[in-house]
C-alpha cells in the first residue's frame, strides 16, 4: 500500500486527534496540585497551641456532680508543618487514663477551609475548624444533638475550652470545661 503525503497527513491527524481526545478526560480528572506553601502558612495560624499543656478538666455526663480529671494535651506539627497533631489524655486521681483522643488539623487551600479529624475510643469525626486569632471553634451533629467546642487563650495565656451540647430547641448544656497551662 502506497501512502501519499496527503493520506499520511490525514492518518497522522486522525491518530493525534484520537490520542488527544482520549487523554482529555484523563487530564480533566486530575486534581489541581495543592499549594503546600499556602497550607503551611494557614496551619501556622493556630501555632500558639504548639507545646505541652496540662490542667483540670470537668466533665458532666449526666445531671449532678461533674467528673474531675487532669487533662494533658501535646500539640505538635507534622509533615513539615502541613498538619497539626493534638494528643489528649485525661487521668483520674489514681493516675489511670480515663480518656484519650488524637486529632489532626489541616488546611485545604482549594476550599480555603480547615479540617479537624478526631479519634476517640474507636470512633472518629471529620468536621470543619474555624480558626480565630486567639482560638478555634469546631462542632458536629450527633443525631438530635449538636456539639460545639470553643477554645480561646485567656489573658494569662491559658488554654480555655468548653463543650456545649444542644438538643433540639433546648438551651445548650455545658458538658466539658477545661483550663490548661504550659507547665
Amino acid at each position: 500500500m502506497k501512502l501519499t503525503f496527503s493520506k499520511f497527513k490525514i492518518r497522522t491527524s486522525l491518530a493525534a486527534a484520537f490520542l488527544l481526545g482520549s487523554s482529555l478526560p484523563f487530564a480533566a480528572q486530575q486534581p489541581a496540585m495543592p499549594n503546600v506553601d499556602a497550607q503551611r502558612d494557614a496551619t501556622k495560624k493556630p501555632a500558639f497551641l504548639a507545646g505541652k499543656w496540662s490542667g483540670p478538666v470537668s466533665i458532666w455526663r449526666e445531671p449532678g456532680e461533674p467528673l474531675h480529671l487532669a487533662q494533658f494535651e501535646t500539640v505538635q506539627f507534622k509533615l513539615d508543618g502541613l498538619v497539626m497533631q493534638i494528643d489528649g489524655e485525661s487521668t483520674g486521681s489514681d493516675g489511670k487514663t480515663q480518656f484519650q483522643a488524637l486529632a489532626t488539623v489541616s488546611y485545604d487551600d482549594a476550599s480555603h477551609t480547615y479540617h479537624f479529624r478526631a479519634y476517640n475510643d474507636g470512633h472518629y469525626i471529620d468536621t470543619e475548624l474555624s480558626v480565630q486569632p486567639d482560638g478555634f471553634v469546631w462542632g458536629f451533629d450527633a443525631g438530635p444533638a449538636k456539639i460545639r467546642n470553643t477554645m480561646h487563650l485567656t489573658a494569662k495565656g491559658e488554654w480555655q475550652e468548653t463543650t456545649d451540647v444542644t438538643f433540639g430547641s433546648n438551651p445548650p448544656h455545658r458538658s466539658v470545661e477545661m483550663l490548661l497551662q504550659h507547665p
